[in-house]
């Protein structure tokens, strides 16, 4: 098997688009727009004896500075990945290998990867929901590595995936009732949508500022979320759809769709209008959008860590559970400490920094809707 950094973004993205757990953060783009954020993208694929790439990694690093010290220290990131089948052991055997070297070499502390990698389906402790053992398997080699549970969880653990290879009738019949009627009743009270673009970037991220103060999340700079949606957009990778009532606009969701699959990756509202229940409408024809792009998947972006009523996701599930999709456990973020005391003294200490990281953000926040 051998290994070989990519640098071309044709090649990348039709090397990984079949892979096992393709996603959209591991495409070329992603490693694009974080480039532009201080992380470099390693696009890394393994390629056996026939020519075919078996696996592939998109791992960013990023260099760490203390006290305006450029020391050799970085840090390693694999969001949603490596894509492999992980059932095989020779091939997972060689990739865990490969990755925990590049990380070693580069003075790393610290090798992070979250692969879309299901533990299980279902709600835990309810009759329909089953165990994945590939993924339990992958858990335990991991623990027997030295890689451990990561406290930084970067992306959800937890979603709930719609089967798209259903008829538009057979999807409308999965949901629960009050979902149906909700779409119907969007429709009939004046609801249009109506796809987007680049020229939308300003009026979707001012929703998305307001829908973060009002509902108590951080969310990133506008430059941060005009250069995602710009780069996605032109690769013909995303697509805004935007609700409106009498032409105002009044809420919007960004699709992202890749390798077959659709991701509800940004959803943002204002307030007027809500008993419209456009937010149902805007699903629905996210996904028949998505299902006529040829996407078979749709991931709505988040379920609970525990599924309890005080976790808190649990309204948002409450929603995106009336769809009438699948919840899906995911193996989550790992960790590989390179270097096990400095990895120590990190953990420490970036809770902190990340504290202070967010309340700069929601203050960025309230002064962008201000100007």
């Amino acid at each position: 098997m051998e290994l070989l950094k990519i640098h071309d973004a044709d090649q990348w993205n039709t090397a990984i688009e079949h892979l096992p757990g393709v996603h959209a953060l591991q495409t070329w783009e992603w490693g694009q727009v974080k480039a532009r954020f201080g992380w470099e993208p390693f696009p890394l694929a393994w390629r056996d004896a026939s020519g075919q790439f078996s696996a592939a990694a998109l791992l960013l690093l990023r260099k760490i500075a203390v006290g305006g010290l450029n020391l050799p220290l970085s840090v390693c990131y694999i969001p949603r990945g490596p894509l492999l089948r992980w059932d095989q052991e020779n091939l997972s055997r060689q990739v865990l290998d490969d990755l925990e070297e590049f990380a070693r070499k580069r003075g790393a502390i610290f090798l992070k990867l979250d692969p879309d990698l299901p533990l299980g389906y279902g709600i835990p402790g309810e009759e329909t929901a089953e165990a994945y053992p590939s993924g339990l398997s992958i858990r335990k080699t991991l623990t027997d590595r030295g890689w451990v549970f990561s406290d930084e969880q970067i992306q959800f653990r937890n979603t709930i995936l719609i089967d798209l290879t259903a008829t538009e009738d057979e999807l409308l019949m999965r949901m629960k009732p009050k979902t149906r009627y909700n779409i119907r009743l969007a429709a009939r009270r004046g609801v249009s949508v109506r796809a987007g673009g680049s020229e939308d970037i300003d009026l979707l991220y001012q929703m998305y500022a307001h829908t973060a103060i009002r509902d108590e999340f951080t969310i990133r700079t506008r430059t941060y979320y005009q250069t995602v949606w710009e780069t996605f957009f032109k690769a013909g990778l995303a697509e805004p759809l935007i609700a409106e009532v009498d032409g105002q606009p009044i809420g919007g969701v960004v699709i992202f769709r890749f390798g077959g699959r659709a991701w509800y990756k940004h959803g943002m509202s204002l307030d007027v209008h809500r008993e419209k229940m456009f937010n149902y409408r805007l699903q629905w024809e996210a996904m028949l959008r998505a299902k006529a792009a040829g996407c078979h998947t749709y991931d709505l972006w988040g379920a609970p860590d525990t599924f309890t009523e005080a976790d808190p996701l649990w309204g948002v599930y409450r929603f995106k559970d009336g769809f009438g999709g699948q919840v899906v456990r995911t193996l989550g973020a790992w960790d590989y400490p390179v270097q096990g005391l400095v990895y120590t003294g990190y953990c420490h200490i970036l809770p902190r920094i990340l504290q202070i990281m967010r309340s700069r953000g929601k203050k960025a926040t309230q002064r962008s809707l201000s100007t």
